[in-house]
């Protein structure tokens, strides 16, 4: 993977960085595998906005991506890797033996005919989804369960990944992509290998309108507010406004938010670096 600079022909492209689309082998999603996804635009139910700087947006199909990997020892043909305009990571659409076709999160290195399989039995090879149990330790993985039969919730996105570091007991020991390392059940599904698209970081938008495409609407400054807006807002000339904090007055930049008694606390070995 690669990106392209662009030349400063417009304003929009003088510092655009974008990606590069030569592992995508089809424009044409799946027919059966894609359904409708409503824009709320940051409105609850009865229309009052909820969340700011939402709306807008290109409209987009929703592909549905099977991150169970349930389909156990049954071998699956890659057909296609495709674009995703939901995530910033490429998709594989796979093939099963008995006829069934899904859509997996594509790992860097996966081909149009390679072989992809899930199960307790599988090799530890890129696009295997195999119990952390039966990993290798050291082994790089991605889309990890955080709950035996949950679906992948860890390490999705664009370039991302984690390390299998050491198994106690029931439990394996992973380094997370943040940094930080915890336990988690040694019976959870993980996939093998680093997930696609990792030069999604290096990209620039170049202009706002790109992002007005993406359905993100401009954000106001606290500081550029008045103080019945935020607790940031007003002042003479170009004043800061105190302490960085939210427009509830929770602060920000360094205040943890953390709930000090959470349960999970327990399987945390390591905080994430600072």
């Amino acid at each position: 993977m690669a990106v392209r600079r662009f030349k400063p022909v417009t304003p929009g492209t003088r510092f655009r960085v974008g990606g590069v689309f030569s592992d995508v082998t089809t424009n044409v999603p799946e027919k059966s595998l894609v359904t409708s996804i409503k824009n709320s635009g940051g409105r609850n139910n009865s229309g009052k906005m909820t969340m700011r700087y939402l709306g807008g947006g290109h409209k987009k199909s929703y592909r549905l991506i099977d991150f169970k990997r349930d389909k156990n020892d049954i071998p699956a043909t890659v057909a296609t890797i495709e674009y995703d305009p939901n995530r910033s990571a490429r998709i594989a659409l796979v093939n099963y033996a008995d006829g069934e076709k899904r859509y997996i999160i594509a790992p860097e290195g996966l081909k149009v005919g390679m072989k992809v399989v899930s199960g307790e039995a599988s090799a530890p090879e890129i696009g295997n989804a195999l119990p952390l149990k039966n990993i290798p330790l050291g082994s790089i993985i991605h889309n990890i369960e955080l709950n035996p039969g949950q679906g992948a919730i860890i390490a999705r996105s664009a370039g991302a990944y984690a390390q299998l570091s050491a198994r106690d007991g029931k439990y394996a020991i992973i380094k997370m992509p943040s940094g930080e390392t915890r336990m988690i059940l040694a019976t959870c599904m993980a996939t093998i290998g680093t997930v696609s698209n990792s030069e999604k970081a290096n990209e620039v938008l170049g202009k706002a309108g790109r992002k007005r495409w993406l359905g993100r609407r401009p954000r106001v400054r606290g500081v550029a507010m008045n103080p019945v807006d935020h607790p940031m807002g007003g002042g003479e000339g170009r004043s800061s406004g105190g302490h960085p904090r939210s427009r509830k007055g929770l602060l920000a930049k360094g205040f943890k938010t953390r709930d000090k008694k959470k349960a999970s606390d327990r399987y945390i070995i390591e905080r994430r670096k600072k």
